[in-house]
């Protein structure tokens, strides 16, 4: 039995080490806590560890990626913090290059609510259940100027930003902004109207960037008036451009940009990713919705 601090000494023996359990030791690992011998304790920063803490963790008594530099959304920094901004351009630069030469396959990524419109009914769309349009069309682009501006727009915005969250979380900031962005056109707008390019995804970028540079306390004026400028344009006659999925992904980059930075530390994952997937949620509820009224 187990005497208070100050009485005497236990009346049964000290523990054996969890290895050589005939070996007593008073010496317990700072990891797990398991009694060690003489020959089992590895030195660390702290006291002492087990060999099996130590072969499946970093040695410090901390786990492996504790001392790893993180973001300040919580992400890895890495060697290439424009890694998957780069992939994002390449995969819209290839696709470009090849709805170039086919203009079939440019009908079967654009975004298409239902065709052919009412009182038919729709042989093609996302009515139809081809729910893809809603990401394919993200990647898509007809026009050279359209793809020049929106992968400016992209490397300008998604690299700095990118290195600031952290690949993971920026590509989820990204592809949610995007659906929005999809959906929300989706839902307001004709549906025989195709819906193509990243700016949905990119006004997502543009969101998230300026909860940022609020949550970093830098000045606000340059993306507020860039942001503006792009608004603009937005609204603009004769730019036939879709504000409905501009709109859509600049609200869903302000949401799931501040659960990025402003998560706390105990529960960062959980709020970051479960605040999109709440949007994403939405996204499908939108979709369903639509889709019901279309057909």
């Amino acid at each position: 039995m187990e005497q208070v601090a100050g009485g005497s000494p236990q009346a049964q023996g000290v523990p054996g080490c969890y290895r050589h359990p005939d070996r007593e030791t008073g010496i317990r690992c700072t990891r797990c806590e398991r009694p060690i011998c003489p020959e089992c304790m590895v030195s660390a920063s702290v006291g002492f560890q087990c060999p099996d803490c130590v072969r499946n963790g970093s040695g410090t008594g901390h786990a492996p990626t504790a001392s790893q530099p993180r973001t300040i959304a919580g992400g890895t920094v890495t060697a290439d913090p424009r890694l998957f901004t780069k992939i994002l351009i390449g995969i819209n630069i290839a696709v470009f290059i090849a709805v170039q030469n086919s203009t079939s396959l440019l009908n079967e990524l654009v975004l298409v609510g239902a065709w052919p419109p009412a009182p038919f009914a729709p042989t093609m769309g996302v009515a139809d259940g081809q729910w893809y349009r809603l990401v394919t069309s993200m990647f898509t682009h007809q026009e050279y100027w359209h793809i020049g501006f929106n992968m400016l727009s992209l490397w300008w915005l998604g690299g700095p930003l990118e290195a600031a969250l952290g690949r993971a979380r920026y590509l989820a900031v990204y592809f949610v902004s995007g659906l929005a962005g999809s959906a929300l056109a989706y839902l307001l707008a004709s549906p025989s109207t195709a819906t193509l390019g990243a700016s949905g995804a990119i006004f997502g970028l543009f969101g998230a960037t300026a909860v940022l540079v609020r949550r970093l306390q830098y000045d606000m004026r340059p993306i507020i008036a860039l942001l503006v400028i792009n608004l603009i344009f937005t609204f603009s006659p004769g730019f036939n451009i879709s504000w409905q999925a501009h709109i859509g992904g600049l609200v869903a980059g302000v949401v799931t940009g501040y659960a990025m930075v402003h998560a706390p530390r105990e529960r960062r994952a959980l709020i970051q990713y479960g605040t999109c997937a709440l949007v994403l949620a939405v996204i499908v509820l939108v979709t369903l919705l639509r889709t019901a009224q279309l057909t």
